[in-house]
């Protein structure tokens, strides 16, 4: 399945190509720690075990903390 990701971190966008079917899957695929990151489709943000479709685009958007 390709999915369109836009990196929020370098405003790269990538297609890409993944065999799982959930967020989760895309992350491990990109080697993306899942609670550094945000993923959000049609603006909202959705969850790791989310199933996506064919030819969805995602943006990453990058968890800030500090103290």
């Amino acid at each position: 399945m390709k999915i369109q990701v836009t990196f929020e971190k370098d405003q790269s966008i990538k297609e890409v190509s993944v065999e799982g079917n959930t967020v989760l899957d895309l992350l491990n695929h990109l080697a993306i720690n899942p609670e550094t990151v945000l993923v959000v489709k049609n603006n909202e943000v959705i969850t790791e075990h989310e199933i996506l479709s064919e030819n969805d685009c995602l943006e990453l958007l990058s968890v800030i903390s500090g103290g």
